[in-house]
């Protein structure tokens, strides 16, 4: 049997009791009501108890998200990366999505998280859902290279009542996790920047280059190797001096001396990744220090061949080949100056980051500008020069295994003071074969024809300025 309207209402509410009920919020709208429609105090009442039933306010979450996003404006977000590394080692058996990576010179299956795959953490008694997300960006123009832009960031939720625990003491405590996890790296990685380009290529630096194997004299190895460790440990005090934690390289000499080599010894050495600028494909300074931010702390920042890259440029990014009759070596369209690749390394922009090693390679010193040299941007210069006995007894040691006195090393030693030949044109020769004397003799000849071809250029030499005299 249907209730009686009596039973529902048991009192007929009056319009005074309404708008005291549903005052502030709802005065209005029954004051509107009742002037507008004439409706009785009982009919809004049946009118707002249906309201009342079906809309219901929606509860506040008791959840908190934290975004680390992959960069902060220009410079790359520090936490990001660290969460990223962190949860690197956090795949468990119950993730549904994973990624599988392996390069050919790897011997092991590296497995990582994918994409908006959730990874669940605890930390001190409280759950912690990650969320690792990458959303395609839009592309303004044609795309480069078929790379499509992309944006990365990490979601973390957790309860908000744990929002001082998480940000005081779970945040650090990946962080100091992250550096231990870079501290036991093992696999250096070779990164390529070029512009324009919306990610790093990155792959495995797997140069076999150490200073064992240099074939360096080993003063100037130690020289070096003690200069790196003295910059590594000096962090309080290039703070207290005021200087950027950075330290500039210029190595310089022939081709085939070595050059690319002792920078792959020396990424090995310091466990630092390797950025390699390509300056061909940089069109504005604004350009160049988007490429340069994009690099990280304890790293090595490498341009080769400078003199080249730079050589159709002068301070102010005007073309020299308008000056000369030179052909340009750059892009009509690359406009960035030497100045802004030198406010990078040594002015304001500088300070955004630290502990960078700087290296600029050149075969030919003297066509690089002053204001490239000077201390400050440029500290340490190292010629590598023509191969030297020490030199070549590392060799010898690397390619023959002969790590005593030979009887051809005395007449080798004549030979290589007497003519200029390039470490890398001996490494050649000592690989043509597995027998030892037969690899000796070999390199004998070539030392020989090369000696004889440099004397024949001096004599050339003499003879010209002799006939200079006589014209004269």
């Amino acid at each position: 049997m249907a209730a009686t309207r009596r039973e529902i209402f048991p009192v007929t509410p009056t319009l005074l009791s309404l708008v005291a009920a549903y005052a502030p919020q709802y005065t209005h709208v029954l004051l509107f009501l009742v002037s507008t429609f004439n409706l009785s105090p009982e009919l809004l009442y049946n009118i707002f108890a249906a309201v009342r039933r079906y809309w219901k306010p929606i509860p506040k979450s008791t959840k908190l998200t934290l975004v680390f996003k992959e960069k902060d404006g220009l410079v790359s977000n520090q936490m990001f990366h660290a969460a990223e590394a962190f949860l690197g080692t956090k795949v468990n058996p119950n993730s549904r999505r994973l990624r599988i990576t392996k390069s050919v010179k790897e011997d092991s299956i590296n497995v990582k998280f994918a994409k908006s795959e959730a990874i669940v953490d605890s930390f001190e008694g409280m759950s912690l859902a990650w969320r690792y997300v990458i959303v395609e960006g839009k592309q303004k123009g044609p795309r480069v290279g078929g790379v499509k832009p992309e944006k990365k960031y990490i979601e973390l939720v957790f309860e908000k009542e744990h929002k001082e625990t998480v940000i005081k003491s779970y945040l650090p405590w990946i962080l100091e996790k992250s550096k231990e996890l870079e501290a036991q790296k093992k696999v250096v990685k070779l990164h390529n920047l070029q512009w324009p380009c919306t990610k790093k290529e990155s792959v495995n630096l797997d140069h076999p280059s150490t200073f064992d194997t240099l074939a360096l004299e080993p003063e100037m190895k130690k020289t070096i190797t003690d200069d790196l460790d003295l910059f590594l440990r000096r962090r309080d005090f290039y703070k207290k001096v005021g200087k950027v934690w950075k330290r500039g390289y210029l190595l310089y000499g022939p081709p085939g001396t070595g050059k690319s080599s002792l920078i792959a010894a020396m990424a090995n050495y310091l466990k630092f990744d390797i950025y390699d600028i390509q300056l061909n494909s940089v069109h504005s300074d604004s350009c160049l220090k988007k490429l340069m931010l994009d690099t990280s702390n304890r790293s090595m920042i490498v341009i080769e061949d400078i003199d080249c890259s730079m050589k159709s440029h002068d301070r102010e990014g005007t073309s020299s080949s308008k000056k000369s009759n030179d052909v340009p070596t750059r892009s009509s369209n690359s406009f960035f100056s030497l100045s802004g690749l030198l406010n990078f390394i040594d002015g304001l922009w500088s300070s955004c980051g630290d502990q960078r090693i700087i290296i600029f390679t050149t075969n030919h010193k003297d066509k690089l500008d002053p204001a490239l040299l000077r201390p400050g941007r440029m500290d340490v210069h190292i010629h590598m020069s023509y191969l030297t006995m020490g030199g070549f007894k590392i060799l010898a040691a690397n390619y023959l295994n002969i790590h005593d006195h030979h009887w051809r090393f005395t007449e080798i030693e004549e030979l290589i003071n007497g003519s200029q030949v390039t470490p890398a044109e001996v490494a050649e020769e000592l690989m043509k074969s597995d027998d030892k004397e037969v690899v000796l003799e070999g390199l004998v000849n070539v030392l020989k024809r090369k000696k004889m071809e440099a004397d024949k250029a001096k004599e050339g030499i003499d003879k010209g300025k002799e006939d200079k005299l006589i014209i004269s």
